[in-house]
């Protein structure tokens, strides 16, 4: 058996794709890696809030409140105050009859899509959204038809050709995760109406980010009543830890009696829940922060493709640098960190065979200065690897 398993992992080193983990430390902008400071170009701390004080603060005040630690599931006696309190004001922040907090993203879009989808029912799943919900659409043993990546007409085709007794869901990443373009939310709101489906919307890159007060792309394009499920997480521009769900009431509801991954594992630690109502807090009064992400973001995109870098189709925080090969984008993400960078290569299964690239977010908390030297270096290294002329 072991055997076996060596077999895999010497497979997936030759093609360039064994993962592997390291230490890193965060200090606001920058990362310890193997005691080396590299400007920290590969984090979903999009607003910077990871290191706040006021996050910080309100995690050790909850935690010397209610305890170091969970003791069960939410539906056993884990279920503290601070949910309560987390989940009105999350619903108020998102204009939603209901509100729950889970664990993580990845455990929301797993048990959101097997908790309410089944055998007789399909999904409509874009082709590039997060691995979690291919494996929640999986799990839910629905039919399950994927979509070219933002093609409206490939989806209604597939639409129109599904038994229309059967319960439709439809389910995109509304900023997606790998290449930093959007979804077409305008556009599968009118198809979901059409043909009497459900949309439900992942808003792991986008919550914080989008709309006077960081609701997310729903709210910012006014569509969000029309989308019957909103999932998000608190763990990327919000700071924090664990995701959330939000939509009318019955669907909570139906959520807390038949999702798994809500009933069957401990409940958050009350120090994550105090940073959760910080953070709902917080990032409703970040516009400046926002504004200046956005403001990097486009600089940044701009430069790298003024030098000759391939982008992709990013519009937003997320800029991919496509080089296609996989031990190119190794060597790349291994050249950077040289010079001081942190930004990983990203290779298959993540992303399709021959985009293999470095994927940079950006973080609000960034100058112009640190963004203008990280360009310097990495279009030393585009020369040195011919990525770039």
């Amino acid at each position: 058996m072991w055997h076996n398993f060596h077999a895999q992992l010497d497979e997936l080193a030759e093609k360039a794709q064994k993962r592997t983990l390291y230490e890193a430390d965060s200090d606001g902008c920058f990362v310890w890696v193997n005691g080396k400071k590299l400007l920290n170009l590969a984090s979903n701390n999009y607003l910077g809030l990871a290191n706040d004080e006021r996050l910080i603060e309100a995690s050790i005040r909850a935690a010397k409140t209610y305890g170091a630690g969970a003791t069960a599931s939410r539906l056993i006696v884990g279920n503290f105050s601070l949910y309560t309190e987390a989940e009105a004001a999350l619903a108020e922040w998102k204009g939603s009859e209901a509100a729950l907090i889970v664990n993580s993203g990845y455990t929301a879009n797993v048990g959101i899509l097997s908790a309410i989808a089944g055998r007789d029912d399909v999904i409509f799943s874009d082709k590039w959204n997060h691995a979690s919900i291919i494996d929640g659409a999986i799990l839910s043993r629905a039919e399950v038809k994927r979509y070219r990546h933002n093609d409206i007409d490939h989806l209604e085709a597939l639409l129109r050709k599904t038994d229309k007794q059967k319960r439709k869901i439809i389910v995109t990443d509304t900023v997606f995760s790998m290449d930093g373009d959007i979804a077409p939310l305008g556009e599968l709101v009118r198809l979901k109406e059409k043909y009497g489906a459900l949309l439900m919307i992942d808003e792991a890159h986008s919550s914080g980010l989008y709309s006077e007060k960081g609701e997310g792309l729903a709210h910012h394009l006014g569509i969000a009543e029309q989308v019957d499920i909103q999932m998000g997480t608190f763990s990327k521009a919000l700071g924090a830890f664990g995701a959330y769900v939000v939509g009318k009431k019955v669907l909570i509801d139906y959520l807390i009696n038949h999702m798994r991954s809500l009933i069957f594992t401990t409940a958050l630690p009350p120090a994550a829940l105090g940073a959760i109502r910080a953070a709902i807090a917080i990032a409703q009064e970040a516009h400046e922060r926002r504004k200046q992400l956005q403001q990097l973001s486009f600089y940044f995109r701009t430069r790298l493709q003024v030098l000759g870098f391939d982008t992709g189709p990013s519009i937003t925080q997320i800029v991919p640098v496509i080089v296609g090969d996989n031990e190119r984008a190794v060597q790349f993400s291994r050249h950077l960190q040289e010079r001081g960078i942190a930004a990983v290569a990203i290779r298959p299964p993540t992303v399709p065979e021959g985009t293999a690239r470095i994927r940079f977010s950006l973080m609000a908390t960034m100058t112009k200065e640190q963004l203008d030297w990280a360009l310097a270096e990495i279009a030393a290294v585009g020369k040195e690897m011919k990525v770039i002329p």
